[in-house]
């Protein structure tokens, strides 16, 4: 049975994913200590709040390595919302900040119309790009949530997973390996959130 460690580096109520693991009859656990992370069999990268902070903090709890580890270890690994963009080189939110550097590309602020508000809030679909286990049982064009004012610009586009539209095309997930990370939030996407989260606790 996986054991899934959510990373807490103090950045958001971390309680709505453990609970939607829960629901779908995965064990999951808040990991406030790198070691903590360690003995996990799957791991989660959330994330709220602003870039720069967001990798402050990953530093400061010594959890910049612990993710490092976990991914280089090959365990399943999934990122969040702001955790899909604290994945790639650089943000110019506040910025330019760099990020992690596991997967090469930038986080860019949404470029729009004035007839589109900025933050992207609330439902919008998601169109398969790659078949995936993750994705598995998911519908194309399935709504999913978002709260976002970034979006992800990969290097490399054939680890995108899923677009959405909004405006024009942004990456809404992107899957390379052992991982998988989406823009959205499927703790907050009701069944189709559910399924993800049940698909990537049954990965083994």
């Amino acid at each position: 049975m996986s054991l899934i460690a959510i990373i807490d580096y103090g950045m958001g109520n971390l309680r709505s994913v453990e609970k939607a693991f829960e629901h779908v009859g995965h064990r999951a656990f808040i990991a406030r200590q790198p070691e903590e992370v360690s003995r996990a069999s799957h791991v989660v990268l959330p994330g709220v709040g602003g870039f720069p902070e967001c990798m402050r903090n990953l530093e400061r709890t010594g959890m910049v390595d612990a993710v490092y580890r976990s991914i280089e270890s090959g365990k399943q690994f999934l990122g969040i919302c702001l955790g899909l963009q604290l994945l790639f080189s650089e943000s110019e939110e506040f910025g330019p900040h760099k990020g992690l550097n596991i997967l090469k590309g930038r986080v860019v602020r949404f470029s729009l119309g004035q007839e589109y508000k900025v933050p992207h809030m609330g439902w919008n679909q998601i169109r398969m790009v790659m078949d995936i286990p993750l994705l598995q049982g998911v519908p194309d064009n399935s709504f999913v949530y978002f709260v976002h004012s970034y979006h992800v610009v990969p290097a490399d586009k054939g680890i995108i997973s899923t677009l959405s539209d909004y405006g024009s095309d942004f990456v809404s997930s992107i899957y390379r390996e052992n991982i998988f990370a989406c823009q959205f939030h499927p703790e907050k996407s009701q069944e189709t959130g559910l399924r993800i989260l049940k698909n990537f606790g049954d990965i083994q």
